[in-house]
């Protein structure tokens, strides 16, 4: 194994849920072909809710008025939509330390926590469930699916969305209203914010060194 590798980032804008699983798919084979460097999508979906395997083997299901998505990742119910960061990493995970699906999800949870701490905002992880938690609520979520040790899906981060419709979805042993905002919480930031820390801090958190960056 070696320590650290080269990253493309795309900014992918607004796309479609069932596009972006194309898109990944895709890149996930160049990927394990080594025909593409590891690359990261950034993006932010139209209102939908995907539904892991967690949360279709528990029976748990959107409230009406949502549309919904099967998915192969891991972890239940997510919601997508508007004021929210989404962040596909499709990478080769065979870099020191990420031996395991374990240590790979507590890698990103870390860098998404140091990246919001340095915004002033006091994150961290929970017992409870993957992710990254501010206070008593859960603002992100990690969902992985590998091939080959080569991933798709990713996480997201709820910086400003919809009153409510983030809020209103229960699932995984967690109540409704758990998940929130940043901008519920009080947090004045922007997605772009985040995003410009998030880059800044690729390289110490995950052993990445941005490459190209297509806008």
């Amino acid at each position: 194994m070696t320590n650290s590798r080269c990253v493309d980032i795309r900014y992918e804008g607004i796309v479609n849920y069932e596009e972006a699983i194309a898109l990944m798919k895709s890149l996930q084979k160049q990927r394990i072909e080594e025909e593409i460097n590891d690359t990261m999508l950034i993006l932010e979906h139209p209102e939908i809710v995907t539904v892991g395997p967690r949360a279709r083997n528990d029976g748990i299901s959107a409230p009406p008025g949502y549309e919904t998505f099967p998915v192969d990742r891991g972890g239940g119910l997510t919601w997508h939509g508007e004021g929210q960061i989404v962040c596909y990493p499709i990478f080769k995970w065979n870099l020191d330390g990420e031996d395991s699906v374990a240590s790979i999800i507590s890698k990103i949870e870390d860098w998404v926590i140091s990246s919001l701490t340095e915004l002033d905002i006091p994150a961290r992880k929970d017992e409870r469930m993957q992710g990254v938690w501010v206070g008593q609520n859960k603002i992100c979520s990690i969902g992985l699916s590998f091939l080959r040790w080569t991933s798709r899906h990713g996480f997201t981060i709820n910086v400003d969305t919809p009153p409510g419709r983030v809020e209103n979805l229960s699932g995984c042993g967690l109540g409704a209203a758990t998940t929130t905002s940043l901008a519920r919480l009080g947090y004045k930031i922007t997605k772009k914010e985040i995003i410009s820390v998030l880059l800044d801090s690729i390289e110490n958190s995950i052993n990445r060194k941005i490459g190209v960056i297509y806008e």
